[in-house]
């Protein structure tokens, strides 16, 4: 059986390419996401300034819901501070070390903020931090004073010089460097221990929410003679550590999962990667599975014919299934090899994107194991199994007098299960895209572009039946004395509509795809855009980023500028929202805005119940849209687990309309107070009289003050403000439909190919190889006529209401040039097709090729 396979797998090279090119794209784009999924799952940060520590006690920055996978906390929790003693007193322990960070930033003599390295909202550490570092070499020695710092080697001081420090949100002081500490990741300021604590408001006397507390505590042990005697001694002490905090929550790491410890945000990052790739995989799947299966119907309806004669000559039903897989498998496993090899160099890519972008630690790497190929290989395989077996279905069951005569012809009918089954699945697309109508949300939106590539999937089904009955409707209206061509061309799509559905398909669903995906992403964009437009008053707001958070007495200094009406401080932050589901407990993570009172003189959320001027103690603001499905309304108690994982009920105080714009949950200043990394606001928004005199007092504050930047409110009209996640998704979809277009014209390429007999017999009845062109052109014009208008068509119901449930009118928001790009990359791709191939064909002699038939 394989050495058949192989004899005609040689003889069809040429329709064999589509499908090597389509399980080639199919298995990069599935290596890719395997390999997103399992960086989400295993992949481990550096342990950076914890590189020489042994063992790190910290708190555990996930929330473990029942029956799913854990979600990162981003807020950096805290350690009682207690415990560093008790753990230095462990045998083995040679430094114990409570860490502490807190928002610190150099400032040289004119005033701008330099940076100290890292995290300016996690720069500022007590000296006894520099004991974590791997090798650190030290010049000059420690600071004692109130006034004295050390910095990392490449700041720029020497030893001895006199910086000025702005520290945790107080202005700007003196300091004398007295020690350079070089060392990996040793970027940041470092202060006496005492005087770290006290800035930082972590000294066991103060009365702040943290006080008495560390980020973590770093150990190291008695190294022993050797390597070997060191983790051991590490692994002793690992599990006496685990035996003194057992009970309280914390978390004891070493090795690898130290990197972790330093930056709780990477936990968020993988989570990012984990839902990326779950995002994705569906949509990949289905893709490449629609195109595999679509050249694998092309390739074995050129070989009908071959089937046909072995069935005539005794081959059973089942031995001519088996021959149609066996030889797509010998060529699926030629094509995955290197398919493999390029979704591995394309996840590569793709995390340098995302790292380019801010949404990944640059430091976090990929994790390239051998499941990814391995899931590849199964999902393929089994995909190409499948199609080809159903490829020949029809063929393996007539019997083979009947295969013979329908080998050179289509079958009369269309199969009406088939056709049945895709008019359904349209119809349930239909259905599908009314979702944005009722949850105004990412993930209602999301659904769009899902109904349409599930048309257009339904399209491909029911393709053969409607492209008959268009083909003859078109006849039927043929004026007497038409061209040979156009006549020819008009015949064919009704002689040969499973042929013509089978390019139509793929080239609509390339359409859908691209209009769906694309004017989703835009759509909802616009919609945040318009939401936050217009539910911010405020014409300017103040930021600090250098410093890691607004200095003290931002704001007062703002509300004294002539032409300032109001200002307030806001900040942003991830909560766990716990809530009942069906009955069944879930947990969602969703991003949080922290306001006071007095936000409501800057933000206008759109409240339809309640006030914002109720915000005070525990208590919060709902989108009516959360409202509605988790039954949390005006009075109603909500559970929230915060960003460093404290739990916390809230009573809700106002529910709002623009929730796309100001996320799902605004948080009080008292219940966030403690709960995130820093205590300083990250903004101030400031509404104005709108005089040029209030502008230019608050850039003469902004340029007075150190680290402070001021802006306008207004979103960005050329798009630099979008978020990552939309210069990603549109990334994707550039790659996506590059995999489409390679794979269909293969595909046009293989169906045009195999059309030689046919051209060979028209040129020995008299036609000229100019009557030839002109009908494969005017066939090439209808399936790209046919494509746009089913792309057209099936897109339409789900984009409009799409823009009927976000913007308020049936109609998404977009560039208005991409539905022309759109056609006429259709239009090229079924013409050159189409042309170069028919070209080809007929450079061969008419005899040569009925011969080769």
């Amino acid at each position: 059986m394989l050495h058949l396979a192989l004899r005609m797998a040689a003889h069809r090279v040429t329709a064999l390419l589509a499908v090597a090119c389509a399980v080639l794209g199919g298995a990069a784009l599935i290596t890719t996401t395997g390999v997103l999924a399992e960086s989400g799952l295993r992949s481990q940060l550096p342990p950076g300034r914890l590189g020489g520590a042994d063992v790190v006690v910290a708190t555990d920055q996930e929330f473990h819901p029942s029956g799913d996978l854990p979600v990162a906390l981003p807020e950096r929790a805290t350690v009682p501070g207690r415990l560093v003693e008790r753990l230095a007193a462990l045998p083995g322990v040679t430094d114990a070390v409570g860490d502490i960070g807190f928002p610190a930033a150099l400032v040289d003599g004119r005033g701008p903020a330099v940076p100290a390295g890292g995290d300016p909202r996690t720069a500022g550490h007590g000296w006894s931090s520099t004991k974590l570092l791997a090798d650190a070499r030290v010049t000059g020695r420690a600071p004692s004073g109130a006034h004295e710092v050390a910095v990392g080697a490449g700041a720029g001081p020497a030893v001895g010089e006199t910086v000025e420090v702005v520290a945790n949100g107080r202005p700007a002081a003196s300091y004398r460097v007295t020690a350079l500490v070089d060392a990996p990741d040793a970027d940041g300021v470092y202060f006496a221990d005492a005087t770290a604590a006290g800035l930082a408001g972590r000294d066991a006397g103060g009365a702040g929410p943290r006080a008495g507390t560390v980020d973590l505590v770093g150990l190291r042990v008695d190294e022993g003679a050797g390597d070997g005697a060191a983790r051991g001694a590490g692994e002793r002490v690992a599990d006496a550590v685990r035996a003194e905090v057992a009970g309280t929550g914390l978390k004891v790491v070493t090795g690898a999962d130290r990197g972790d410890a330093v930056a709780p945000g990477a936990g968020s990052a993988r989570s990012l990667l984990i839902l990326l790739a779950g995002s994705l995989g569906g949509i990949v799947l289905l893709i490449t599975g629609f195109v595999v299966a679509g050249a694998l119907g092309v390739t074995i309806a050129g070989q009908r014919r071959d089937l046909a004669l072995m069935r005539a000559v005794g081959a059973t039903p089942r031995q001519i299934r088996r021959l149609a897989a066996a030889q797509s498998t010998v060529v699926a496993a030629v094509a995955l090899v290197p398919g493999v090899a390029a979704g591995y160099l394309l996840a590569g890519r793709f995390r340098e994107l995302l790292a380019d972008r801010g949404v990944l630690p640059a430091e976090l790497p990929l994790t390239v194991g051998p499941l990814p190929a391995l899931a590849t290989l199964l999902l393929v395989v089994a995909a190409v199994q499948l199609s080809a077996r159903c490829a020949a279905w029809r063929t393996s069951r007539m019997p083979a007098t009947e295969a013979v005569a329908e080998s050179r012809s289509e079958p009369r009918t269309p199969s009406r299960t088939r056709t049945g089954a895709g008019l359904l699945l349209m119809l349930g697309a239909c259905a599908l895209s009314a979702v944005p109508l009722l949850s105004r949300t990412a993930l209602g939106a999301s659904v769009t572009s899902i109904a349409g590539i599930l048309a257009a999937i339904g399209l491909a089904m029911a393709g053969p039946a409607l492209v008959r009955s268009a083909g003859e409707a078109a006849v039927r209206r043929l004026r007497p004395g038409v061209a040979a061509p156009t006549w020819l061309a008009l015949a064919n799509v009704r002689a040969y509509a499973l042929r013509l559905s089978g390019v139509v398909g793929p080239l609509a669903m390339g359409v859908v795809f691209v209009l769906t995906y694309t004017l989703t992403q835009t759509t909802v964009l616009a919609a945040t855009s318009d939401d936050t437009r217009t539910g911010t008053l405020a014409q300017y707001e103040l930021t600090a980023p250098a410093l890691g958070g607004l200095p003290d007495g931002t704001l007062t200094a703002v509300r004294e500028v002539p032409g300032v009406r109001a200002a307030a401080a806001a900040r942003t932050t991830t909560v766990v929202w716990e809530y009942e589901e069906l009955g069944e407990p879930a947990a969602e993570s969703a991003p949080a805005t922290i306001l006071g009172p007095d936000a409501r003189d800057v933000v206008d959320l759109g409240v339809t119940d309640g006030g914002l001027d109720r915000l005070t103690g525990a208590t919060v603001a709902v989108s009516a849209e959360a409202a509605r499905t988790r039954g949390a309304g005006l009075g109603e108690r909500i559970r929230l687990v915060l960003g460093d994982g404290a739990r916390v009920d809230a009573r809700v105080v106002a529910v709002y309309d623009r929730g796309l714009g100001f996320g799902p949950v605004v948080l009080s200043r008292e219940l966030a107070a403690g709960h995130t990394t820093t205590g300083l606001d990250q903004r101030a928004l400031v509404r104005t009289d709108g005089t040029s005199a209030a502008e230019a007092g608050l850039s003469a504050l902004a340029a007075g003050r150190t680290g402070l930047a001021v802006a306008g409110t207004a979103p960005d009209a050329a798009g630099a403000d979008a978020p990552p996640e939309v210069w990603i998704n549109l990334a994707l979809v550039v790659v996506l439909l590059g995999y489409l277009l390679l794979s269909i014209a293969n595909k046009l390429v293989a169906a045009t190919a195999q059309r030689r007999t046919e051209i060979a017999a028209l040129r020995l009845v008299g036609t000229t190889p100019r009557q030839i062109l002109a009908m494969m052109r005017r066939e090439a014009a209808v399936v790209a006529a046919a494509a746009l208008a089913a792309g057209l068509a099936l897109s339409a119901v789900p984009l409009a209401l799409l823009g009927q449930g976000f913007l308020g009118h049936p109609w998404p928001a977009g560039p208005a040039w991409l539905l022309p790009a759109v056609a006429a990359t259709v239009v090229a791709t079924a013409y050159l097709t189409v042309e170069l191939p028919t070209r080809h064909a007929l450079r061969t002699p008419p005899a040569d090729g009925l011969r080769a038939a």
